[in-house]
């Protein structure tokens, strides 16, 4: 059986994506150096939260999905952050691939909720692969990527960070049902306000205006 070895090599933003991309490096060998037709690759990619410490106002940020720190020690499971897809080209020994994977900011998602909360350092990822090689010398014939085959990912919140500014500077996006949206619609047009931060702004000022009056 074709023996895959593989090895991420760094990761980066997609520049010219149509929607928030990051490319990671791929380094993938053949260690019996048969010759490789292509790969049909696929990818899952976790994050391991339990491979890193974190900041006192981190921990405050990550409450919302591991609870209380007393707690980490069984909340601090793995998370599913993406799949990938890609063909690699033909090949003889060692090849170098960038792997596209698409990525969200819906703070509603566990892993883009992760991300958010880090301000520093590197996120542990593991990258499971599997799929199908395409090889043989004499004759061509179709292999299953084992089970096994993984291999571990650094990835700088930096470039994270670096990412999402890129596609959504400054900004972030909040998921609502629809009828809590149809009532903030129905505010916004009462009062005449000219963009949805005005809505919150509004809002926040009258209950924080409310408090300070029941307070007294």
């Amino acid at each position: 059986m074709t023996d895959l070895d593989f090895r991420c090599t760094g990761v980066r933003p997609e520049p010219f994506g149509a929607s928030p991309t990051l490319l990671f490096g791929l380094r993938i060998e053949e260690r019996d150096h048969l010759p490789v037709h292509a790969v049909a690759l696929r990818c899952q990619l976790r994050i391991e939260p339990a491979k890193r410490t974190y900041d006192p106002d981190e921990v405050d940020m990550l409450g919302d999905l591991f609870g209380e720190p007393t707690r980490w020690s069984s909340t601090l499971k793995p998370l599913q952050f993406a799949h990938a897809s890609i063909t690699v080209p033909a090949f003889s020994g060692t090849t170098h691939v960038d792997l596209p994977v698409p990525c969200t900011y819906d703070t509603e998602v566990a892993s883009a909720s992760y991300f958010r909360a880090l301000a520093r350092g590197e996120v542990p990822l593991l990258m499971l692969f599997s799929g199908t090689v395409f090889t043989g010398n004499d004759r061509f014939r179709a292999e299953p990527i084992p089970w096994h085959k993984e291999a571990s990912c650094l990835m700088p919140v930096a470039v994270w960070q670096e990412l999402i500014e890129a596609y959504f500077p400054n900004t972030g996006w909040l998921r609502l049902r629809k009828d809590c949206l149809e009532d903030l619609r129905r505010y916004r047009s009462a009062h005449a306000l000219p963009s949805w931060e005005r809505v919150f702004e509004d809002l926040l000022a009258t209950a924080e205006a409310a408090q300070l009056k029941g307070a007294e």
